[in-house]
């Protein structure tokens, strides 16, 4: 069962959808996990939003906790404003969960060792958060479904393997199975705990069944994936095995497969195993699987079968090159499984039938119209948190909501969110930037990374930075279309080569048709600080190297942006460096026509936590617009501001010597823009772009979708 995939479906229905669908998905808010931790608590422990599930009404969500072994539960009877509920113990690591009525379904693994599974089904009643209920499962369980007139459960009985022995591989006892308990009025029967044997069925180590994940349908029907086996199951309410088959495989081309800091989707993988996740039924003879990958496998996107076993729809590469296109693209992903999607959700809304992707890498979530089984039309792509894991869909209140499970509060970095998007009568708000439709041959054309800016007419010019350190970039964006679009894309280069060695983190006009570049450097990584002449080819023409007075005292945060004023070119030292005062910083001045170098001091806030600098620096006018930024994200964000300097006092003085203090005034506290959408603050507000009108226009990096959502926000603030 091995499916060619060459000719891609067209993105026009999604551009299109954004532009002018009546009815679309928006974010409409983010709650950060650590809220729900009691007071007195340590909020800067590990948590988790893994899997999450919805009561019968929708005004509760439940979602489990792995690193805490606990419930969480928020209510959300204003969506828009959620408000912790707190977490309940479980005594275990929970893995899963579904609801019926207000009655919770929890799976948790309480496994010694993989030699010695074991685990627990508890029954919690969610109004009063009381556990009334624990059935020995018998094995270490992953996924659960309960039936939707709540008669019974059904429970993905993995018993993982140590990825540490054998390779890996499967064929590591003992092996798992599904289990199937009785419920009523809210209570498991534990006496009625069957387990359905799955061995003997997958080609690929039959011996030992790894059941992913499960749903049920209307019927009774329970879809069972067995992700490291490659096939799937149906089992009937029983407990007998109606049908099985393997999950077949893709042949996917036009893909990238090395981690080499470029995107360059121009190889193949054939035969590639789907080893699906998640499984969602859509009717009751049809369902969806999320091809994640695990040993051998991992076709990059999703595919609808019927219970007999043929294939009605194959994805093949169409959603990656669509994640592609928004900028979510994870490059240090390339040599597993691409953007990995790892969560299907199914729901209709109003009268349209639909499933929900979720890439698990780039933190997206597709979102597809169903109408025609075999022809599913994706209509938007929703920005989440790092690493989603579970989605709900809760049609009745018009409302989707996402488990975003990575938090990276050892890293300083954003917490792990639940986020919920509604169902409205608005234009979509995300993406805000694509390169949909960029090459005529269908292929994608990925970017991310976008630090800094400059307006050129009618357009805007935007460099990425070391991150594709193999493919220095520098785009044409066309800001007046929604979501803005990249219409060109230029590499600069070297001797007809990828310039290596640049830190490109601002962009200005020459004046003549091509453009100044400034490389913020880093010494230690041997990229030096430097400013690049380029041509409107890309190719660098001539490279400037700082002064001694400044290499003296340089330290790794340097340049964060360039503009041009006659014959100066000014830029924004991020940090201090070694003879700065504390918290101050340079505006450095070169004339390219002299060779001299100077500079003016800038004084920025003092940091409430972390550190904070500049970002970019552009003139117009009678004056100069910086952006000053602290390194935080999300809650712990205070300082993204847009400054203006009078160009008067914009008059550099020798280097080396005391430097005058320019002055400045705030133009915009850009935390409320930053929250616009629904989501947390991001950290890295980089580049600014003033159009001829006075139009200013922000964005954000995404860092290249490391460690970060990959969310972009590219917007404007109106005229300065």
């Amino acid at each position: 069962m091995t499916f060619r995939v060459t000719a891609l479906t067209s993105l026009l229905a999604l551009s299109a959808g954004m532009a002018s669908a009546e009815m679309n998905f928006n974010r409409i808010a983010s709650f950060p996990t650590p809220l729900n931790m009691a007071e007195g608590e340590d909020r800067s422990r590990t948590t988790s939003a893994e899997i999450i599930a919805a009561t019968k009404d929708g005004m509760t969500l439940a979602y489990t906790d792995s690193p805490l072994e606990a419930l969480g539960l928020i209510d959300i009877t204003d969506p828009a404003n959620p408000q912790p509920l707190g977490n309940i113990a479980l005594g275990g690591e929970p893995t899963s969960v579904g609801i019926v009525g207000q009655t919770a379904f929890v799976g948790v693994n309480t496994s010694e060792s993989y030699t010695d599974p074991s685990g627990k089904l508890l029954v919690i009643d969610i109004a009063t958060r009381e556990i009334t209920g624990e059935c020995d499962l018998g094995g270490q369980p992953d996924s659960v479904a309960v039936a939707k007139d709540g008669s019974f459960v059904a429970v993905a009985i993995e018993n993982e393997r140590d990825e540490d022995l054998g390779d890996g591989r499967v064929g590591q006892m003992p092996a798992g199975d599904l289990v199937l308990v009785d419920a009523a009025d809210g209570a498991a029967d534990c006496a009625s705990l069957q387990h359905v044997a799955l061995t003997g069925l997958a080609e690929i180590a039959p011996e030992d069944p790894e059941p992913e994940f499960v749903d049920i349908n209307s019927l009774g029907e329970v879809i069972v994936t067995l992700q490291e086996n490659n096939h799937l199951v149906v089992v009937s309410k029983e407990g007998e095995v109606l049908n099985h088959f393997s999950a077949g495989a893709v042949d996917l081309e036009g893909i990238d497969v090395d981690e080499e800091r470029a995107l360059t989707f121009n190889a193949a993988q054939p035969g590639r195993k789907r080893e699906p996740d998640a499984v969602k039924w859509i009717d009751d003879d049809h369902f969806a699987i999320a091809n994640e990958g695990d040993m051998d496998g991992g076709s990059r996107g999703w595919t609808i079968f019927t219970k007999d076993g043929s294939v009605a729809y194959e994805a093949g590469v169409s959603f990656e090159y669509a994640v592609i296109e928004a900028g979510h693209y994870p490059e240090k992903r390339s040599g597993n499984k691409g953007v990995e999607p790892e969560s299907i959700e199914t729901g209709t809304f109003g009268d349209t039938p639909m499933v929900f992707v979720g890439a698990e890498r780039s933190s997206i979530v597709g979102v597809y119209d169903v109408s025609d089984l075999s022809a599913p039309v994706l209509t938007q792509l929703l920005p989440s948190g790092i690493g989603p894991e579970g989605y709900v869909a809760i049609p009745e209140r018009n409302l989707l909501v996402s488990a975003n499970e990575e938090d990276l509060v050892e890293d300083g970095g954003v917490r792990a969110h639940v986020m919920i998007f509604e169902y409205q009568e608005a234009p979509a708000r995300y993406p805000m930037l694509t390169s949909a439709g960029l090459r005529e041959d269908g292929k994608p054309v990925g970017w991310g990374a976008n630090s800094g800016m400059v307006a050129d007419g009618d357009f805007i010019w935007a460099v990425n930075d070391s991150f594709y350190a193999m493919q220095p970039s520098i785009f044409k964006i066309d800001p007046s279309e929604t979501p803005a679009k990249i219409v060109d894309v230029i590499r600069v280069t070297r001797a007809g080569q990828p310039a290596q060695k640049l830190d490109m983190e601002g962009i200005t006009l020459d004046g003549e048709g091509g453009f100044w570049i400034a490389s913020e450097g880093r010494t230690d990584r041997v990229v030096p600080h430097a400013l690049y002449h380029v041509n409107a080819e890309g190719e660098i023409e001539d490279e400037v190297g700082l002064p001694s007075e400044l290499m003296a005292v340089e330290r790794r945060f340097g340049f964060e942006g360039i503009t041009k004023v006659g014959n100066t070119l000014w830029m924004a030292v991020q940090r201090e460096w070694g003879d700065d005062p504390e918290n101050h910083v340079k505006l450095v001045a070169y004339n390219i026509e002299t060779g001299d170098w100077g500079a003016v001091a800038y004084e920025k806030a003092a940091p409430e936590t972390g550190w904070v600098g500049l970002s970019e620096i552009v003139a117009r006018g009678d004056s100069f617009y910086v952006i000053e930024r602290d390194n935080q994200i999300g809650a712990a964000a205070v300082t993204k501001k847009i400054y203006r300097i009078p160009a008067a006092e914009m008059v550099p003085a020798p280097l080396g010597g005391e430097l005058p203090v320019v002055s400045k005034e705030e133009v915009r506290d850009m935390i409320p823009d930053l929250k616009a959408t629904g989501g947390y603050v991001l950290d890295k507000v980089e580049g600014l772009a003033i159009m001829e009108d006075g139009t200013a226009w922000v964005s954000t990096d995404n860092d290249g979708v490391d460690d970060h959502s990959g969310e972009t926000m590219f917007f404007t603030i109106g005229k300065l």
